[in-house]
Order: C-alpha cells, then sequence, then structure tokens
C-alpha cells in the first residue's frame, strides 16, 4: 500500500516554438528511475499548443493513446484514413496495434490544451483503430463519470483499466475508488488539504497503490482525470517498473 505526490513542479518541462508539454513520466531525455511508468501507463503528458502547432506525421505501435482535449481544439488525421477534430471536453483512444501513423495540430485561432496517456496493450499486434467519445456527462454533483475502458462505449486494449472524470463544484466531496492502482490527475482547480497530503494544485496527482477508497474535497470548480487499474493487470509492478 502506497500513497505517492506527483507535484506539478516536479513533472519534466519540454518546450519547443510554440509548444510546452509536462511529462508525467520519463520520456525521451527526460528520466527518473523512479517515474518510468505506473503499472501500464508508460505516458502522462499535458500539451499546450499555439494554433497550427503540434506533432507531425510519426509512428506508434503496442500502445493505447488515451487523448482528452482540455480546450481549444486538435485535428488528428492517421495511416487509417481518419480526419477528425476534437473539441474541449472530447476524448479518443487509438490504438496503434501492429503499427500506424498519425499527426495532432492545434486548430482555430487560440491554444489548445490536451492530456495524453500511453498505455501498454494486453495484446500486441493487434489490428489498430481509432475511436471518439465525449465527458459531456461529468458535471458537478455528477461524481465520476466514466468515459472510457471497462464498463464504457470507449474500449481500451487493457483488461480492469478504467478512465473517468469528475468536474467538482467548490467544497463538493468525491469518494475515489479503491483498486490495485488510481492516478487521480488534477486537471484543473484545486483539491483542499487532507488526511493525504497538503492541497492538491491543477497539475498535481496522486498515484495510489492497493489503497482503499479515499476522500477528497475541492477547494474551487475543479476536474480531476482519474485512471483506475484492476489488481489483475498484468503490468501491476513497482513505481519504477
Amino acid at each position: 500500500m502506497s500513497v505517492d505526490i506527483r507535484r506539478s513542479s516536479s513533472r519534466f518541462v519540454e518546450r519547443e516554438p510554440g509548444r510546452r508539454t509536462q511529462h508525467g513520466l520519463s520520456f525521451g531525455a527526460h528520466y527518473d528511475p523512479d517515474w518510468l511508468s505506473f503499472g501500464p501507463m508508460v505516458c502522462h503528458d499535458d500539451h499546450l499548443l499555439g494554433s497550427g502547432r503540434g506533432f507531425d506525421e510519426h509512428p506508434h505501435a503496442d500502445l493505447e493513446i488515451v487523448t482528452f482535449v482540455q480546450s481549444g481544439a486538435l485535428v488528428h488525421t492517421d495511416s487509417l484514413g481518419t480526419a477528425a477534430e476534437l473539441g474541449a471536453g472530447e476524448l479518443a483512444v487509438l490504438s496503434a496495434g501492429a503499427g500506424v501513423r498519425h499527426s495532432e495540430v492545434a486548430a482555430g485561432t487560440g491554444p489548445t490544451r490536451f492530456v495524453q496517456v500511453w498505455l501498454r496493450p494486453d495484446e500486441p499486434g493487434m489490428s489498430p483503430s481509432y475511436r471518439r467519445g465525449s465527458t459531456g456527462a461529468a458535471r458537478p454533483g455528477a461524481g465520476l463519470v466514466p468515459v472510457a475502458g471497462d464498463g464504457t462505449d470507449l474500449p481500451i486494449g487493457v483488461a480492469g483499466a478504467s478512465y473517468a472524470v469528475a468536474r467538482l463544484a467548490a467544497n463538493e466531496t468525491l469518494t475515489l475508488p479503491a483498486a490495485y492502482r488510481v492516478h487521480a490527475y488534477v486537471a484543473s482547480g484545486a483539491l483542499l488539504r487532507s488526511s493525504l497530503a497538503q492541497p492538491l494544485s491543477a497539475g498535481d496527482a496522486f498515484c495510489f497503490v492497493d489503497e482503499p477508497a479515499r476522500d477528497v474535497t475541492a477547494g474551487v470548480p475543479t476536474e480531476l482525470l482519474v485512471w483506475s487499474f484492476a489488481a489483475s493487470e498484468p503490468h501491476a509492478q513497482s513505481q519504477g517498473d
């Protein structure tokens, strides 16, 4: 059992013209043996793009790539023939499988922010696919709303994985799920001080391993992005696996 807090200030920051990325896990030249992965999660990035900026076409294989647009709009194209524009509150799952090429570029005149997570799939070499969904059902008072993974219309190739969103009003309390692993990311707003930690601000995350359900309370209007992974998931290893 363990509780770790990944502060925004400790995330790896990468800057290029028209782009800022905050990496929650080791990525490229940014290496920390204690934060290589979190179960099947091998990448947790928070991207901010200027209009027309982004990532030119590049390849992926054997990854489940989950993209959630926080603001602005993101244009996705890929070698499957997909051409999609995701607006704020929309998400998509690109199952790279045996191999796919894609690009991601900010649309419109303002900046685009999106949070992207990569997961190792249970089965390598599967046929690639692209699916999209919405987080519109997540609103204050609705609690934790599953948007991808188990029990949703947006499957992910990791058994026992669930992605959920909570949009909390100020002083609203939410119970985080009990699961083998839980990653709760403060996308915006702040959580009040609790028995677990000093207040958490935007960009901070709780990382729970084999913990019971935990209550958190929003200090201001807050959006939480919560991943949970079942005990049976094959990647249940240490934080630095």
